[in-house]
């Protein structure tokens, strides 16, 4: 009988608060890889370093849900939104190694100058190898990272551009709308 290997998995988490153009070139890139079966989407319930969300829990994973759902390869899951809480990557990383061979965590270059603070990063470093998305104004910072590869995308999206500039153009149409009205409502309370 041959053992077979648990699937080869990358994970991209994120507070897609809301998702943009961005979110879903790296979604759409990274799917594309031979080297992975799956790519999963793990909206964070909230951000270990952050102390609020824009749009609940719940809305953000919908969106994920609409906008990643179709994409082949990949799949949204609910995983730390379903905690409760704020997840750190460790945690999330530990629970899908249960099921999967989890190979790879995606993250922005606009993630580096802090990555040395999360938690356990030299255990998630010594596990991982990281994908790292370039994106205009930041510089690839990765004298710390023990492996990793690059994707030259560029993005010049921001989530935080997006809310603080009422600029939704970057947002996909089939859930503009939705953002727009979160956030109008937001800004008029």
């Amino acid at each position: 009988m041959v053992k077979r290997s648990k699937p080869s998995v990358a994970l991209f988490g994120g507070s897609f608060d809301p998702p943009h153009a961005g979110h879903q070139a790296i979604v759409e890139t990274v799917a594309k890889r031979p080297d992975i079966d799956k790519l999963i989407v793990v909206p964070a319930y909230l951000n270990p370093f952050k102390t609020a969300s824009h749009a609940t829990a719940a809305q953000r994973l919908a969106w994920c849900h609409q906008l990643f759902g179709h994409i082949p390869k990949v799949e949204v899951d609910a995983y730390e939104i379903e905690q409760g809480r704020s997840v750190t990557t460790a945690e999330t990383l530990r629970h899908f190694q249960e099921s999967y061979d989890v190979n790879y965590l995606v993250i922005g270059a606009d993630n580096l100058s802090g990555l040395t603070r999360w938690h356990q990063f030299a255990w998630l470093n010594d596990t991982v190898t990281w994908l790292i998305v370039t994106r205009k104004g930041h510089t690839l910072q990765t004298d710390t990272l023990r492996d990793y590869e690059v994707i030259t995308l560029d993005l010049p999206y921001s989530s935080t551009e997006i809310r603080d500039n009422g600029q939704f153009d970057d947002v996909d149409r089939s859930i503009r709308e939705s953002v727009q009205t979160l956030l109008t409502k937001e800004n008029i309370s």
